[in-house]
């Protein structure tokens, strides 16, 4: 397998799935956090997540893009602000995001951000400041005047998220996204039930906002059998994929070090999809999300050729309201009629699912419309 790209639903850029987070490199020399960027600008990664961990992050990364910044996305933060040391800290006062931006552009050597994100958007009281000091409308204003491509947001919240969603102006959402926090078994970031976090993922599907996602190890805790909340250590590729199997997720941004980790993460685009299957977490599986499917196509191969995970996915969109489902799935070469109840995919699923039954109920709604 390679790297691959998907498209921005509002904009003609094409984000690689595996993206980079600057949020722990500061401690690197300078010279390695260039050729971390460097070497994954090399090797297909072509999005970045610059809420950098300290603003020692941000000439290297300049430098490192120099002469290729159109080859190159990232999201900056408005809101993410360092004190006089370096040191990462947050704020809704507009002097301190104006002066940290002309900060970050004249360190990155850009005169225009890809991807102006409001920062860490979690309760309601933080949307009531981000309007009422003005942050919003300086984004907005930068958007208009094209120095921000595009307006984002990133939260731990679903229910705030809905409320950002919901003005219309943002087109990619920075959101934590992995088993622990989706299962209801993470921690204090892992905010909303099983279904509200679904719906939220399907609502930006079907409104046309794409999902970066944060977060995708738990912190790292996934990947061990000790800290796990599973008991059981999950793989950076089983992570990885699990994320980008969510409605509407365009890339995955986690965090690195330095040049090691970079080596880590590097592995997934060339893994198998044996490497690539999380399906083990259906052992897992809260009451509140049995008998849903989550797309991981632990069911395949399908004797009829069904693609049961994007049937699944089309119809959960169209449920959630994505007018473009029903065009998806009538493109599809086999369609959920093409059953023939053998039984096969039932005995597969780790997650209880009836896709015997749940194939007959998808013909008879894409055939009703």
């Amino acid at each position: 397998m390679s790297m691959e790209y998907r498209a921005l639903p509002k904009g003609n850029e094409k984000l690689s799935a595996l993206g980079l987070g600057m949020g722990g490199i500061q401690n690197a020399p300078a010279d390695e956090i260039e050729a971390v960027v460097s070497r994954a600008i090399e090797s297909g990664i072509n999005f970045f997540d610059l809420c950098a961990g300290g603003a020692s992050v941000y000439e290297p990364f300049g430098r490192a893009i120099a002469g290729r910044r159109e080859k190159v996305h990232f999201q900056l933060h408005f809101g993410a602000v360092y004190n006089k040391k370096g040191e990462y800290g947050w704020s809704r006062s507009l002097d301190e995001i104006k002066h940290t931006f002309e900060r970050e552009l004249k360190a990155l050597g850009t005169d225009y951000v890809d991807f102006g994100f409001l920062h860490c958007v979690d309760e309601d009281s933080d949307i009531d400041d981000i309007v009422k000091n003005g942050i919003f409308d300086f984004v907005r204003q930068l958007h208009k005047s094209g120095v921000v491509r595009h307006m984002g947001f990133s939260s731990h919240t679903p229910s705030v998220a809905d409320k950002l969603i919901d003005t219309g102006e943002m087109d990619l959402m920075m959101f934590s996204i992995n088993p622990a926090y989706d299962f209801e078994c993470g921690d204090e970031l892992g905010i909303g039930t099983n279904g509200e976090r679904t719906a939220l993922f399907r609502k930006c599907e079907a409104n046309n906002i794409g999902i970066s996602v944060m977060k995708p190890f738990h912190g790292g805790q996934l990947l061990s059998d000790s800290t796990s909340p599973f008991k059981r250590a999950l793989t950076r590729n089983q992570c990885i994929q699990y994320a980008l199997d969510r409605p509407a997720v365009l890339a995955v941004v986690p965090g690195v070090r330095g040049l090691i980790d970079l080596t880590e993460l590097l592995r997934y685009p060339q893994s198998s999809a044996e490497e690539r299957d999380y399906s083990l977490i259906g052992q897992f599986t809260p009451q509140s999300a049995a008998g849903n499917c989550v797309y991981c196509n632990h069911c395949q191969p399908c004797p009829a050729g069904i693609d049961i995970g994007i049937v699944n996915k089309y119809y959960d969109l169209a449920l959630a309201g994505d007018k473009m489902a029903a065009d998806h799935y009538s493109k599809l070469a086999v369609k959920a009629d093409a059953c023939l109840k053998c039984g096969h995919c039932n005995r597969r699923c780790p997650f209880g699912v009836d896709q015997q039954h749940k194939m007959g109920e998808i013909a008879r709604y894409f055939g009703s419309i």
